[in-house]
């Protein structure tokens, strides 16, 4: 399966959800909030590097309960940016 590259704005958009996720996780180690999630570290670093633009929906829902995030607000500040 070919995968259709990621245009610059779903590019700009994960970087941004990982940015907002680093930032929820503050001084919490990366291992522990993915642990408490049940998703691996690296998954983990991938988001919150922008490395994994579109992660799956129910990756970033339970990143945002541990984290403390509700997905409306994640939704709203993960929007497209309008032009």
């Amino acid at each position: 399966m070919v995968r259709t590259p990621l245009t610059p704005e779903e590019r700009e958009r994960g970087e941004r959800l990982g940015r907002l996720l680093r930032e929820a996780r503050g001084e919490r180690s990366m291992v522990e909030v993915a642990a408490a999630a049940g998703v691996s570290p690296e998954t983990l670093r991938k988001i919150e590097t922008g490395r994994a633009p579109t992660p799956a929906f129910f990756t970033v829902a339970a990143l945002a309960v541990v984290l403390g995030l509700s997905m409306d607000e994640l939704a709203v500040l993960c929007a497209p940016v309008a032009v």
